[in-house]
Order: C-alpha cells, then structure tokens, then sequence
C-alpha cells in the first residue's frame, strides 16, 4: 500500500500540476476535443487489455506459457483495435464536427500498440506485489512525458502537446518495463491457455466495453449537442473529481484485487478485509469531496484562473457521485475474484439499460439535467452492485449502508462548519477562503470520529506505525 500510494500520488502530483500549466496555456476547447476521443479510446483498451489480464492476476499457477500466449493476444488485439480505430477517424471527425479529430484520432491511437508491449510484464508486477517496481518504472516516464507536453505547449502546438504527452507516456513506461523486468515472451502460444483465459476474461472485456460506452455517453451528447468547451468544462470537472478519488481508491485497487484473490476461500477474512478497506477509503475520501464541492469557486480560480468558472456548477454536481465511486469499485472487484465474470457481465447489461433510459429522460430538460440523472443513475447502479456482492460475502447493503452512516454524519456536521466559516471569508482572497475553510471543516470531522471512536482512524494508524 505504501508503495502504491506513493506511486499514485507522485504521480498525480506530477501530472496535476502539469495539467494546472497546460489550463493556462491551451483552451478548453483544445481539452474538449481529447475529451471527444475518450469512448473510442477506452473501447480499444478494453479489448486488448482487459480480462485477459485480470485472469493471470487471479490464476494461481502460471507458466511461460500463459504469459506469452496472452502478450501476444494483446500485441495482435492492439494492431487490430488501431487499424479499426484509423479507418473510423473521419467518421469520428465528422459526427462532431470537428475536421481536427481525423489525423488527432489516428495519431492518439498509437498509445494502444505501444502500450501492448508492456501490459503483461506490468501485470507480473501487480500479481507479485511489486508495487515498488511498479513505482520506480512510472514515475520517471511520467515526468519525461510531462516535460513533453509542457515544452510543445509553450510553443503553441494546443493539442498536440496532449497528444504528444500521451504518446511519450506510454512509451517510456514500456521501455522502462521491458528494461525492469525479468519476463520476457517467448515464442510459444498455447491454444489450451488462451482458451483458458480467454473464456474467464471475454465477460469481463464485454462488461469493460459497456460501461466505456456508458461512462463517455454523456460526453458523445455533450461532444454532439453542445460545444467543445462544454465538453471541456465538463471533462476538467470530473478529471478534478476524480483526483482524490482516483489517487485513493483507485490506487488501492491495485493491492485490493490481488490481496482479495489471495482470501477469497476465507469468507470471514475476505470480509472482513472488504469492511475495513471501503470504510477505511470512504473515511478518507469523503471529506476530501466535501470540501472541494463547498469550496468549489474559490477552488477553480485558484488552480486553473477565472476563465475555467464555467465547471463550479458542474463539478458540484459531480462531486456526489465521487463519494460513490469507492463503494462501487470495491463490490464490483468481489464479482471479479468470485469468478463470477457472467454475473458481472449481466449486472452491467442491466445497468446500461437503466442508463439509457435515465439520459433519454434527462436529456430533454438540459445540460444539468443530464447531471443529475448521471447522479441518479449512480445510486441506483450502487444498489444493484452492492445487492449481489453482498450475497456473496454475507454483508448486505443495509449492514453496508448502516456502517457508512457515520462517515456520512461526520462530513454534514463538516460541511455546516466549511459553509459558515466560508460566508465569514466571502470578501478575502480565494487562496485563504480555501486554506482556512479546508483546516476547519477536517478539524471538525477528526474530531467528531475521535469523539465517537471510529474504527477507521485506528486501522488508519495501525497501517501507518504498522501495527
């Protein structure tokens, strides 16, 4: 954990204050446009990089043979998803209406070959724990590709500079695989294993197409129907939402995958592990939240100037769903090691479904309408994922729901004193409005979980003193 949250964090560091130059040197209509390219985008990696891997993750015994058969499946999977990817680029350019997004699309889309190179060695690395590794390989290729990026925005490439950072990450982070790792393919494939993989992993995939399809839609109708901007607005909110949660849960899905594998024939233990780690994540992460949606103007002036105003509004509404999102993660992950790949595939049907219907109804009252049915949208599918996961380790949502009432409780009281603290400051500079509202707001919140003694601060410091 210690190593992947310094992965994660260094690395978000880094590419936040990257992204926090390159808001003041290239519009958001340039982000927007990159933003466009997120369906077509996560659809290619979803192809070639998905339960595939996830498969020698959750394997027990692995050999040569396993790993060359599913290195080779991507690499041949990546040319194909890119070859498709080329010949759609101006149907792509011409559905939006925007004549750049040809030769962009078909340029971005090479980070799908490259990255193919190194997908199984990286995927070693999380199945042995080598977090550290994992650090020391990504890092570096992230500050290369960052001072990439900066340098060609400087010099008024717009959004090239983003394509060109996306290209030079990933490949210095197959480069930086391939010359740390000690696997290296042979050439074998093995029909029986692709089989074997294949046939736990293509559910998996399908489910990683669906929801890339239904997590970018409301950027195809913002992309269609609105303008590049708003998708730009909209894409900057949710990348900044995602910040804290990403860095949080995110990170620690790369730990909590191969440890829950490990217990999975423990009911108790696996359980138990599960209670502590989503409390554990909601503990932290929810204040976070709270305190960026509360103090969401000041915020955006500080970080990206007054020209990015527009995504108050926006983020605001997304940050309700951030909270969500670890609870989500980690009930869809016991699916995943249960080996249920059919019932994840099917629940995901379901909820596309139940997306479809809520954005065809919110789409006719407005653009915010559409945020709040993606809201809507969340809670519901939260339901239905925490049900069936529940089932499965003996921990229904009403037991769930009830334990995280706490946290929900501490961050009310925590957000009333942010909002007090903030009307007292609404003339001071942005900067202090920030600082002080942030400071009291958490003070607040430790002190009402020391008070009533929750289990999350002491598992927090047991991982800290390593007790």
């Amino acid at each position: 954990m210690v190593w992947t949250y310094s992965q994660q964090f260094g690395s978000q560091a880094i590419s936040f204050v990257v992204s926090m130059v390159l808001a003041r040197l290239i519009l958001p209509e340039q982000f927007g446009l990159i933003g466009m390219l997120g369906l077509f985008l996560g659809i290619g990696n979803a192809l070639f990089n998905g339960g595939l891997t996830s498969s020698l993750i959750r394997t027990k015994t692995l050999t040569q043979e396993d790993y060359s058969t599913v290195f080779y499946f991507n690499f041949v999977g990546s040319v194909v998803v890119y070859a498709i990817l080329y010949v759609l680029a101006p149907y792509i350019a011409d559905f939006y209406h925007q004549p750049k997004l040809n030769l962009i699309t078909r340029v971005y889309g090479l980070t799908f070959i490259i990255s193919a190179f190194g997908t199984v060695q990286n995927t070693i690395l999380n199945k042995e724990l080598k977090f550290k590794k994992i650090a020391i390989i990504n890092l570096p290729a992230l500050v290369i590709s960052s001072g990439v990026g900066l340098f060609m925005a400087y010099h008024n490439y717009e959004v090239w500079s983003l394509v060109a950072t996306a290209l030079a990450n990933a490949f210095f982070t197959s480069l930086f695989l391939w010359l740390n790792s000690d696997w290296y393919p042979k050439l074998v494939f093995s029909r029986d294993k692709f089989t074997q993989h294949f046939h736990y992993g293509y559910k998996l995939t399908l489910s990683g197409i669906l929801d890339t399809i239904f997590s970018n839609i409301y950027l195809i109708v913002i992309g269609r129907y609105y303008s590049a901007a708003q998708v730009g607005y909209f894409t900057r909110a949710n990348t900044l939402m995602m910040l804290p949660v990403g860095n949080i849960s995110g990170a620690l899905n790369q730990v909590v995958f191969p440890l829950f594998s490990k217990v999975q024939d423990d009911l108790p233990r696996f359980k138990n592990a599960y209670k502590q780690i989503m409390l554990m994540v909601l503990f932290i992460i929810t204040p976070i939240i709270v305190i960026m949606g509360l103090l969401a103007k000041p915020l955006i002036i500080v970080l990206f100037t007054v020209k990015w105003l527009p995504v108050v509004p926006i983020f605001q509404i997304i940050c309700f769903t951030g909270i969500l999102y670890p609870i989500h993660s980690y009930n869809l992950i016991v699916l995943q090691v249960k080996g249920r790949s059919d019932l994840f595939l099917r629940l995901e049907i379901y909820k596309k479904i139940l997306l479809a219907i809520i954005l065809v109804i919110s789409f006719f009252y407005g653009f915010y309408a559409l945020l709040w049915g993606q809201l809507i949208f969340s809670i519901l599918a939260l339901i239905i994922n925490t049900h069936y996961a529940g089932r499965m380790l003996n921990y229904s949502l009403s037991r769930q729901m009830l334990d995280i009432l706490p946290i929900f409780a501490f961050a009310v009281l925590m957000g009333a004193i942010i909002y007090e603290v903030d009307n007292l400051l609404l003339l001071s500079a942005n900067i202090v409005r920030l600082l002080i509202g942030s400071i009291c707001g958490f003070l607040g919140y430790l002190a009402a979980a020391w008070i009533f003694k929750f289990q999350s601060i002491q598992d927090i410091k047991s991982i800290i003193f390593k007790k």
